[in-house]
Protein backbone atom coordinates (compact mmCIF):
# COMPACT_ATOMS: atom_id res chain seq x y z
CA UNK A 1 0.00 0.00 0.00
CA UNK A 2 3.32 2.48 0.81
CA UNK A 3 4.10 2.09 -2.50
CA UNK A 4 1.09 2.37 -4.49
CA UNK A 5 0.43 5.82 -2.03
CA UNK A 6 4.10 6.84 -3.07
CA UNK A 7 3.92 5.91 -6.73
CA UNK A 8 0.57 8.02 -6.73
CA UNK A 9 2.62 11.12 -5.19
CA UNK A 10 5.28 10.46 -7.85
CA UNK A 11 2.84 10.36 -10.87
CA UNK A 12 2.41 13.66 -10.97
CA UNK A 13 6.15 14.24 -11.58
CA UNK A 14 6.44 11.83 -14.32
CA UNK A 15 4.11 13.53 -16.70
CA UNK A 16 5.32 16.66 -15.80
CA UNK A 17 8.87 15.23 -16.69
CA UNK A 18 6.81 12.98 -20.11
CA UNK A 19 5.55 16.60 -20.78
CA UNK A 20 8.65 17.91 -20.87
CA UNK A 21 10.66 15.63 -22.70
CA UNK A 22 7.86 15.87 -25.73
CA UNK A 23 7.47 19.48 -25.38
CA UNK A 24 11.49 19.27 -26.31
CA UNK A 25 11.10 16.84 -28.73
CA UNK A 26 8.53 18.71 -30.82
CA UNK A 27 10.36 22.14 -30.35
CA UNK A 28 14.32 21.53 -30.67
CA UNK A 29 14.90 20.95 -34.71
CA UNK A 30 18.08 19.18 -35.83
CA UNK A 31 20.27 20.20 -38.53
CA UNK A 32 21.87 17.94 -40.57
CA UNK A 33 24.43 18.72 -43.50
CA UNK A 34 27.45 16.78 -45.08
CA UNK A 35 30.55 16.90 -42.34
CA UNK A 36 33.30 17.17 -45.48
CA UNK A 37 32.89 17.94 -48.58
CA UNK A 38 35.77 17.67 -51.03
CA UNK A 39 35.99 19.97 -54.50
CA UNK A 40 37.87 20.09 -57.39
CA UNK A 41 39.83 23.33 -57.83
CA UNK A 42 37.23 25.55 -60.87
CA UNK A 43 34.52 23.39 -59.59
CA UNK A 44 30.59 24.22 -58.31
CA UNK A 45 28.76 21.90 -55.97
CA UNK A 46 25.46 22.33 -54.55
CA UNK A 47 24.94 21.72 -50.82
CA UNK A 48 21.63 20.73 -48.85
CA UNK A 49 20.78 21.91 -45.50
CA UNK A 50 18.13 19.38 -44.34
CA UNK A 51 16.29 19.91 -40.96
CA UNK A 52 14.31 16.99 -38.89
CA UNK A 53 11.70 18.66 -38.92
CA UNK A 54 9.65 21.61 -41.28
CA UNK A 55 10.39 24.95 -39.19
CA UNK A 56 7.32 26.68 -38.49
CA UNK A 57 8.65 30.51 -39.25
CA UNK A 58 11.74 31.22 -42.10
CA UNK A 59 15.29 30.37 -40.57
CA UNK A 60 17.93 32.71 -41.49
CA UNK A 61 21.24 30.46 -41.57
CA UNK A 62 24.66 32.09 -41.61
CA UNK A 63 27.76 30.47 -41.99
CA UNK A 64 30.76 31.50 -39.26
CA UNK A 65 34.41 30.68 -41.09
CA UNK A 66 36.48 29.23 -37.94
CA UNK A 67 39.58 28.17 -40.13
CA UNK A 68 40.88 29.00 -43.21
CA UNK A 69 44.87 27.47 -44.70
CA UNK A 70 44.87 30.57 -46.46
CA UNK A 71 44.34 34.20 -45.25
CA UNK A 72 41.72 35.31 -47.46
CA UNK A 73 39.02 32.13 -47.32
CA UNK A 74 37.42 33.83 -50.74
CA UNK A 75 40.68 32.83 -52.67
CA UNK A 76 39.76 28.90 -51.99
CA UNK A 77 36.05 28.64 -52.05
CA UNK A 78 32.89 31.09 -52.82
CA UNK A 79 30.39 30.68 -49.83
CA UNK A 80 26.54 32.26 -49.19
CA UNK A 81 26.77 34.98 -46.64
CA UNK A 82 23.73 33.15 -45.22
CA UNK A 83 20.83 31.07 -46.39
CA UNK A 84 17.09 31.46 -46.23
CA UNK A 85 15.30 28.23 -44.82
CA UNK A 86 11.52 29.23 -45.67
CA UNK A 87 8.57 28.44 -43.43
CA UNK A 88 7.03 24.86 -43.63
CA UNK A 89 9.95 23.41 -45.27
CA UNK A 90 12.93 21.19 -44.20
CA UNK A 91 15.64 21.81 -46.82
CA UNK A 92 17.28 24.42 -48.89
CA UNK A 93 20.03 24.17 -50.95
CA UNK A 94 23.15 26.51 -51.81
CA UNK A 95 26.05 26.43 -54.32
CA UNK A 96 29.48 26.74 -53.62
CA UNK A 97 32.18 27.63 -56.54
CA UNK A 98 36.25 26.09 -55.72
CA UNK A 99 38.71 28.54 -56.66
CA UNK A 100 42.24 27.28 -55.31
CA UNK A 101 43.85 24.49 -53.49
CA UNK A 102 42.63 24.83 -49.70
CA UNK A 103 40.87 24.25 -46.96
CA UNK A 104 38.15 25.92 -45.04
CA UNK A 105 35.59 25.20 -41.97
CA UNK A 106 32.65 26.90 -41.07
CA UNK A 107 30.08 26.65 -38.22
CA UNK A 108 26.57 26.86 -38.95
CA UNK A 109 24.56 29.95 -36.76
CA UNK A 110 20.58 30.73 -36.77
CA UNK A 111 18.38 33.15 -35.49
CA UNK A 112 15.71 30.70 -35.29
CA UNK A 113 16.20 29.48 -31.92
CA UNK A 114 13.86 26.24 -32.42
CA UNK A 115 16.46 25.21 -34.65
CA UNK A 116 19.63 23.66 -32.85
CA UNK A 117 22.71 24.28 -35.34
CA UNK A 118 25.36 25.27 -33.23
CA UNK A 119 27.14 21.96 -33.58
CA UNK A 120 27.08 21.95 -37.38
CA UNK A 121 30.58 22.33 -39.25
CA UNK A 122 30.90 22.06 -42.60
CA UNK A 123 34.85 21.21 -43.76
CA UNK A 124 35.16 22.36 -47.74
CA UNK A 125 38.62 20.97 -48.58
CA UNK A 126 39.51 22.11 -52.16
CA UNK A 127 41.72 20.02 -53.91
CA UNK A 128 43.71 19.58 -57.75
CA UNK A 129 42.32 16.52 -58.66
CA UNK A 130 39.00 14.38 -57.55
CA UNK A 131 41.13 12.07 -59.79
CA UNK A 132 43.96 11.64 -57.31
CA UNK A 133 41.86 11.28 -54.38
CA UNK A 134 39.71 7.88 -55.72
CA UNK A 135 43.50 6.85 -56.41
CA UNK A 136 44.69 7.83 -52.74
CA UNK A 137 41.63 5.85 -51.34
CA UNK A 138 42.08 2.65 -53.53
CA UNK A 139 45.96 2.55 -52.59
CA UNK A 140 44.62 3.41 -48.82
CA UNK A 141 42.19 -0.08 -49.04
CA UNK A 142 44.91 -2.11 -50.82
CA UNK A 143 47.83 -1.44 -48.25
CA UNK A 144 45.42 -2.47 -45.36
CA UNK A 145 44.70 -5.36 -46.79
CA UNK A 146 48.20 -6.19 -47.61
CA UNK A 147 49.07 -5.30 -44.02
CA UNK A 148 45.99 -7.20 -42.93
CA UNK A 149 46.97 -10.40 -44.70
CA UNK A 150 50.91 -10.17 -43.66
CA UNK A 151 50.18 -11.84 -40.81
CA UNK A 152 49.04 -15.27 -42.26
CA UNK A 153 52.03 -16.49 -43.53
CA UNK A 154 53.81 -16.69 -40.43
CA UNK A 155 50.86 -18.50 -38.62
CA UNK A 156 50.59 -20.60 -42.06
CA UNK A 157 54.58 -21.49 -41.82
CA UNK A 158 54.28 -22.42 -37.38
CA UNK A 159 51.30 -24.16 -38.50
CA UNK A 160 53.19 -26.06 -41.00
CA UNK A 161 56.32 -26.42 -39.36
CA UNK A 162 55.03 -27.15 -35.99
CA UNK A 163 57.75 -25.25 -35.07
CA UNK A 164 58.31 -21.60 -34.19
CA UNK A 165 62.39 -21.88 -33.98
CA UNK A 166 62.85 -18.96 -35.81
CA UNK A 167 60.48 -16.58 -34.97
CA UNK A 168 62.32 -14.51 -32.17
CA UNK A 169 60.31 -14.04 -28.86
CA UNK A 170 61.06 -10.49 -28.75
CA UNK A 171 59.59 -9.30 -31.59
CA UNK A 172 56.64 -11.28 -30.50
CA UNK A 173 56.28 -9.86 -27.32
CA UNK A 174 56.97 -6.64 -28.95
CA UNK A 175 54.62 -6.77 -31.51
CA UNK A 176 51.47 -7.87 -29.45
CA UNK A 177 52.02 -4.94 -26.76
CA UNK A 178 52.11 -2.69 -29.83
CA UNK A 179 49.19 -3.58 -31.60
CA UNK A 180 47.29 -3.68 -28.14
CA UNK A 181 48.07 -0.40 -27.52
CA UNK A 182 46.86 1.02 -31.39
CA UNK A 183 43.79 -0.97 -30.34
CA UNK A 184 43.17 1.29 -27.61
CA UNK A 185 43.92 4.51 -29.16
CA UNK A 186 41.84 3.18 -32.21
CA UNK A 187 38.41 2.28 -30.37
CA UNK A 188 38.95 5.55 -27.36
CA UNK A 189 39.27 7.81 -31.02
CA UNK A 190 36.27 6.24 -32.73
CA UNK A 191 33.79 4.35 -30.37
CA UNK A 192 33.52 6.51 -27.66
CA UNK A 193 32.15 9.79 -27.36
CA UNK A 194 33.25 11.76 -24.63
CA UNK A 195 37.14 11.17 -26.44
CA UNK A 196 35.84 12.23 -29.80
CA UNK A 197 33.96 15.32 -28.07
CA UNK A 198 37.62 15.91 -26.58
CA UNK A 199 39.27 15.70 -29.90
CA UNK A 200 36.64 18.28 -31.39
CA UNK A 201 37.20 21.29 -29.21
CA UNK A 202 41.16 20.64 -29.27
CA UNK A 203 41.01 20.88 -32.97
CA UNK A 204 37.63 22.50 -34.00
CA UNK A 205 38.60 22.46 -37.36
CA UNK A 206 40.61 18.67 -37.91
CA UNK A 207 39.13 15.73 -38.85
CA UNK A 208 39.03 12.01 -36.74
CA UNK A 209 42.25 10.54 -37.88
CA UNK A 210 40.65 7.02 -37.05
CA UNK A 211 38.52 5.33 -39.51
CA UNK A 212 36.40 2.27 -39.16
CA UNK A 213 39.31 0.26 -40.86
CA UNK A 214 42.02 1.37 -38.73
CA UNK A 215 39.66 0.07 -35.94
CA UNK A 216 39.09 -3.48 -37.38
CA UNK A 217 43.03 -3.75 -38.65
CA UNK A 218 44.56 -3.45 -35.19
CA UNK A 219 41.69 -5.37 -33.32
CA UNK A 220 42.43 -8.26 -36.34
CA UNK A 221 46.35 -7.72 -35.78
CA UNK A 222 45.72 -8.25 -31.82
CA UNK A 223 44.37 -11.67 -33.12
CA UNK A 224 46.92 -13.01 -35.14
CA UNK A 225 49.43 -12.04 -32.18
CA UNK A 226 47.52 -14.06 -30.16
CA UNK A 227 47.33 -16.98 -32.41
CA UNK A 228 50.85 -16.50 -32.66
CA UNK A 229 51.12 -16.81 -28.89
CA UNK A 230 49.31 -19.87 -28.55
CA UNK A 231 51.67 -21.63 -31.63
CA UNK A 232 54.51 -20.59 -29.44
CA UNK A 233 52.91 -22.52 -26.47
CA UNK A 234 52.26 -25.50 -28.28
CA UNK A 235 54.45 -26.12 -31.07
CA UNK A 236 58.37 -26.45 -30.51
CA UNK A 237 60.19 -23.60 -29.43
CA UNK A 238 64.03 -25.21 -28.48
CA UNK A 239 65.77 -22.86 -26.33
CA UNK A 240 63.85 -19.47 -27.65
CA UNK A 241 62.30 -17.18 -24.35
CA UNK A 242 61.72 -13.61 -24.08
CA UNK A 243 64.92 -12.03 -22.83
CA UNK A 244 65.45 -9.81 -20.10
CA UNK A 245 65.59 -6.39 -22.51
CA UNK A 246 62.59 -7.19 -23.63
CA UNK A 247 60.95 -7.56 -20.63
CA UNK A 248 62.42 -4.16 -19.42
CA UNK A 249 61.02 -2.42 -22.15
CA UNK A 250 57.33 -4.04 -21.80
CA UNK A 251 57.49 -3.39 -18.44
CA UNK A 252 58.31 0.52 -18.98
CA UNK A 253 55.34 0.42 -21.62
CA UNK A 254 53.28 -0.88 -19.50
CA UNK A 255 53.88 1.51 -16.41
CA UNK A 256 53.88 4.46 -18.58
CA UNK A 257 50.45 3.39 -19.30
CA UNK A 258 49.25 2.55 -15.85
CA UNK A 259 50.70 6.21 -14.22
CA UNK A 260 48.95 8.08 -17.32
CA UNK A 261 45.74 6.08 -16.49
CA UNK A 262 46.29 7.23 -12.54
CA UNK A 263 46.83 10.88 -14.05
CA UNK A 264 43.82 10.48 -16.38
CA UNK A 265 41.24 9.80 -13.17
CA UNK A 266 43.36 12.48 -11.05
CA UNK A 267 42.59 14.84 -14.26
CA UNK A 268 45.69 16.14 -14.31
CA UNK A 269 45.93 15.11 -18.52
CA UNK A 270 42.52 14.62 -20.43
CA UNK A 271 41.59 11.30 -21.46
CA UNK A 272 42.44 12.27 -25.01
CA UNK A 273 46.14 12.73 -23.95
CA UNK A 274 45.71 9.54 -22.69
CA UNK A 275 44.62 7.82 -25.50
CA UNK A 276 47.65 9.40 -27.28
CA UNK A 277 49.92 8.01 -24.97
CA UNK A 278 49.26 4.81 -26.30
CA UNK A 279 49.55 6.04 -30.16
CA UNK A 280 53.53 6.36 -28.42
CA UNK A 281 53.64 3.34 -27.58
CA UNK A 282 52.78 1.87 -30.70
CA UNK A 283 55.44 3.71 -32.16
CA UNK A 284 58.13 3.06 -29.64
CA UNK A 285 57.61 -0.60 -30.36
CA UNK A 286 57.33 -0.39 -34.20
CA UNK A 287 61.06 1.58 -33.33
CA UNK A 288 62.22 -1.54 -31.59
CA UNK A 289 60.38 -4.86 -32.24
CA UNK A 290 61.71 -5.83 -35.83
CA UNK A 291 65.62 -5.28 -34.26
CA UNK A 292 65.37 -8.36 -32.25
CA UNK A 293 64.20 -10.39 -35.43
CA UNK A 294 67.36 -9.12 -37.50
CA UNK A 295 69.89 -9.61 -35.42
CA UNK A 296 68.60 -13.43 -34.77
CA UNK A 297 68.31 -13.93 -38.62
CA UNK A 298 72.30 -12.52 -38.43
CA UNK A 299 73.49 -14.34 -35.67
CA UNK A 300 71.69 -18.00 -36.97
CA UNK A 301 72.72 -16.78 -40.70
CA UNK A 302 69.23 -17.89 -41.48
CA UNK A 303 65.84 -16.65 -42.31
CA UNK A 304 64.35 -20.12 -41.74
CA UNK A 305 61.05 -19.79 -39.60
CA UNK A 306 60.87 -16.09 -40.05
CA UNK A 307 58.35 -15.88 -43.10
CA UNK A 308 59.31 -14.11 -46.20
CA UNK A 309 55.36 -13.66 -47.32
CA UNK A 310 54.84 -11.78 -43.96
CA UNK A 311 57.63 -9.79 -45.37
CA UNK A 312 56.80 -9.13 -48.57
CA UNK A 313 53.34 -7.91 -47.92
CA UNK A 314 54.28 -5.86 -45.23
CA UNK A 315 56.79 -3.94 -47.30
CA UNK A 316 53.77 -3.25 -50.08
CA UNK A 317 51.80 -2.03 -47.04
CA UNK A 318 54.27 0.09 -45.65
CA UNK A 319 55.72 1.96 -49.66
CA UNK A 320 51.85 2.08 -50.30
CA UNK A 321 50.98 3.99 -47.01
CA UNK A 322 53.72 6.31 -47.51
CA UNK A 323 52.75 6.57 -51.30
CA UNK A 324 49.29 7.43 -49.70
CA UNK A 325 50.39 10.13 -47.49
CA UNK A 326 52.35 11.84 -50.21
CA UNK A 327 49.87 11.70 -53.21
CA UNK A 328 47.01 13.39 -50.12
CA UNK A 329 49.63 15.98 -49.68
CA UNK A 330 50.39 17.06 -53.04
CA UNK A 331 46.75 16.90 -53.86
CA UNK A 332 46.08 19.20 -50.82
CA UNK A 333 49.13 21.20 -50.88
CA UNK A 334 49.72 20.35 -47.12
CA UNK A 335 53.26 18.11 -47.11
CA UNK A 336 52.82 18.77 -43.15
CA UNK A 337 49.96 15.67 -43.56
CA UNK A 338 52.92 13.10 -43.20
CA UNK A 339 54.06 14.39 -40.05
CA UNK A 340 50.71 14.84 -39.04
CA UNK A 341 50.29 11.68 -37.98
CA UNK A 342 53.32 9.71 -36.54
CA UNK A 343 52.19 6.92 -35.77
CA UNK A 344 51.01 5.81 -39.17
CA UNK A 345 54.20 7.47 -41.04
CA UNK A 346 56.26 5.40 -38.42
CA UNK A 347 54.52 2.31 -39.27
CA UNK A 348 55.50 3.04 -42.63
CA UNK A 349 58.88 4.10 -42.84
CA UNK A 350 59.93 1.42 -39.98
CA UNK A 351 58.45 -1.50 -41.71
CA UNK A 352 59.72 -0.17 -45.00
CA UNK A 353 63.35 0.20 -43.81
CA UNK A 354 63.35 -3.34 -41.83
CA UNK A 355 61.79 -5.29 -44.56
CA UNK A 356 64.32 -4.26 -47.01
CA UNK A 357 66.89 -5.64 -43.99
CA UNK A 358 65.39 -9.27 -43.98
CA UNK A 359 64.61 -9.22 -47.97
CA UNK A 360 68.48 -9.01 -48.05
CA UNK A 361 68.90 -10.94 -45.52
CA UNK A 362 67.01 -14.01 -46.82
CA UNK A 363 67.60 -13.16 -50.70
CA UNK A 364 71.39 -12.60 -50.71
CA UNK A 365 72.94 -13.22 -47.11
CA UNK A 366 71.67 -15.99 -45.79
CA UNK A 367 70.54 -18.25 -49.34
CA UNK A 368 72.47 -21.42 -48.26
CA UNK A 369 69.93 -23.59 -46.17
CA UNK A 370 71.42 -24.64 -43.12
CA UNK A 371 70.68 -27.97 -44.16
CA UNK A 372 73.80 -27.85 -46.62
CA UNK A 373 76.37 -27.15 -43.51
CA UNK A 374 74.52 -30.34 -42.04
CA UNK A 375 75.38 -32.81 -44.62
CA UNK A 376 79.34 -31.18 -44.94
CA UNK A 377 79.87 -31.88 -41.48
CA UNK A 378 78.40 -35.38 -41.76
CA UNK A 379 80.83 -36.19 -44.77
CA UNK A 380 84.04 -34.43 -43.01
CA UNK A 381 82.71 -36.58 -39.87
Amino acid sequence: MSGLIMITRCLPVYLMLLWMLTNISESTLYVFTPTAITLEENSQANITITSSLPVKQSAVIEFNVTYSSKRNYSSIITLPGQVLLPADTTSVTFNVTAHDVGQVTTHLQSNNTDLDSSSIRIRFMVVHSNILSVVSQVIGWIYFLAWSVSFYPQAWENWRRKSVVGLNFDFLALNLTGFISYSVFNIGMFWIPYTKEEFLKENPNGINPVDANDVFFSLHAVLLCVIYAIQAAVYERGSQKVSWTALLLLLIGWTFALVSLFLAVAQKITWLEYLYFFSYIKLGVTLTKYVPQAFMNYRRQSTEGWSIGNVLLDFTGGVLSILQMILQSHNNDEWTLIFGDPTKFGLGLFSVVFDIIFMTQHYCLYRQPPQYEAIREQQED
